[in-house]
């Protein structure tokens, strides 16, 4: 590993579901993991539309960013994935109260994710 460069590590937050970490800190900058809509008590995804699955998408994410020390707002540019654009006004919904900050932002439609999920966020957040 990098001098510097630290895994973050998220109880609270579902097991990879293959060899990466939640996310990475580099001095103040974190860098987290694709999240998509399981919940990490059971490992299951969440039943329910995209609402659902965005809602456990961003608790999931809120998971990560508390480990490393921080918050959504401090959440500097997010990529979201999503498998049908026809749900793009519902998961806007859901997303906006989240990120109240309005950080930057890539959507784009993607064929399939992992467990056959709607959604999925990756971002990039700092801690200071």
């Amino acid at each position: 590993m990098t001098k510097g460069i630290t895994p973050i590590v998220a109880k609270k937050a579902p097991a990879a579901l293959g060899p990466y970490s939640a996310g990475m800190a580099y001095q103040n900058l974190l860098f987290l993991s694709g999240q998509t809509p399981i919940d990490p008590s059971t490992g299951d995804l969440v039943s329910g539309g995209i609402a659902e699955q965005t809602a456990q998408v961003i608790n999931n994410l809120e998971a990560v960013l508390e480990a490393a020390g921080s918050g959504f707002d401090k959440v500097i540019k997010t990529t979201c994935f999503l498998t049908d654009m026809g749900n793009f006004a519902a998961f806007n919904e859901v997303y906006g109260k989240a990120f109240i900050s309005k950080p930057a932002r890539s959507t784009v439609a993607v064929r399939a994710l992992p467990k056959n999920a709607l959604v999925e966020i990756e971002l990039i957040a700092c801690r200071d």
